[in-house]
């Protein structure tokens, strides 16, 4: 059974830090290109951070770049992402996502969410 949870959000001040983790299981969690996805209300969701299965290299939106940063644990199957300097505008629920190919083709996973609000 596939699970993704994410863990981590809350209620935090403009300029605070959170870390999002995300613990998988039922699939091959080295092999996937992990990301973090996030959707604000009335927004599309959108992508946030990815890191890759081999080389690890990253990508970010603009918007958080310097600020967040996207780390991998295979011996842990956790993916997190940390953020720091948070804005108001960071207000969203994350989402974790896994992406790649098994034994049945391409798969797409997500979790349920955690909500980050930034407020004062």
């Amino acid at each position: 059974q596939v699970q993704l949870v994410e863990s981590g959000g809350g209620l935090v001040q403009p300029g605070g830090s959170l870390r999002l983790s995300c613990a998988a299981s039922g699939f091959t969690f080295s092999s996937s290109a992990m990301s973090w996805y996030r959707q604000a209300p009335g927004k599309e969701r959108e992508l946030v951070a990815r890191i890759t299965s081999g080389l690890r290299s990253t990508n970010y939106i603009d918007s958080v770049k310097g600020r967040f940063t996207i780390s991998k644990d295979n011996a842990k199957n956790t993916v997190y992402l940390q953020m720091n300097s948070l804005k108001p505008e960071d207000t969203a629920v994350y989402y974790c996502n896994a992406r790649g190919v098994g034994s049945l083709g391409v798969y797409d996973y997500w979790g349920q969410g955690t909500q980050v609000t930034v407020s004062s």
